[in-house]
């Protein structure tokens, strides 16, 4: 019995004791060995596939998709010459640019008001100031409009892939500064500029993204549109007066 107790004591302590874990066990042997300036913490390294080359790259990636091929899960019987870095980064601002887009579909209908509805699409159809609630009360076809643009976006974001190849930026639709492409703002900064403005909208795209899915799930829970939220967030309770906010009500 006791050399029993003694084998699970010895055990139970060597679960606690510190192991030493290599770093470059990834499907593609990438060693974790380059510093992070997001996470600057002892001992916390990024993969070396994060080599700065993109803008914005301050060396997250803690869990390392950077290691794994996109490039081939992608270019089926066509290369684009895109890395499997510029993959990530072609999806990542593919999904903050929708993500800015949700943010201000939040804010502008408890704001700046609705449309106005009419006998064909109901009079209330387009009244309702929380999206997940007038997800459901507008006409289908409104929402086939919807899809049907999100549908000939990413066709052509597909075009400008295969055509564009190894000198495409990832993210870019032809659009901005530069020979044969829409710029109906004149658009013309330096290269320094032109880099700000990249490193501008990757972080607008990543805060977006966590707005977005804030917002989301608190108007699921909360039932009211981002304008009542905010209103009832600066508002005092009435018992203040009383008692002080930080004391139960009545006392």
């Amino acid at each position: 019995m006791k050399f029993s107790v003694a084998t699970l004591l010895v055990g139970s302590a060597a679960a606690f004791a510190p192991v030493s874990v290599e770093r470059s066990s990834t499907a593609l042997n990438v060693e974790f060995n380059v510093p992070s300036q997001a996470l600057p913490f002892k001992g916390v390294c990024a993969p070396d596939t994060l080599d700065g080359s993109l803008v914005g790259d301050a060396g997250f990636d803690p869990v390392g998709f950077s290691t794994a091929p996109f490039a081939n899960w992608f270019d089926v019987g066509q290369k684009t010459s895109m890395s499997d870095l510029e993959w990530l980064r072609e999806a990542e601002i593919t999904h903050g640019r929708i993500a800015q887009l949700a943010v201000l579909g939040f804010i502008w209908p408890s704001v700046f008001g609705t449309f106005p509805g009419n006998e064909w699409s109901g009079v209330d159809a387009y009244s309702y100031t929380n999206p997940t609630e007038s997800l459901s009360h507008v006409p289908v076809f409104a929402t086939e409009q919807i899809a049907g643009f999100m549908i000939w976006v990413e066709l052509y974001r597909v075009k400008c892939i295969r055509e564009d190849g190894a000198d495409r930026l990832p993210g870019d639709l032809r659009l901005g500064q530069g020979e044969g492409r829409a710029n109906p703002f004149k658009l013309d900064y330096t290269p320094e500029e032109y880099e700000e403005k990249q490193l501008q909208e990757i972080k607008h795209c990543r805060l977006a993204m966590l707005g977005a899915l804030g917002l989301w799930l608190q108007s699921v829970y909360s039932g009211t549109d981002i304008a009542s939220q905010l209103g009832a967030a600066f508002e005092a309770p009435a018992y203040v007066a009383k008692a002080g906010y930080f004391l139960p009500e009545g006392i």
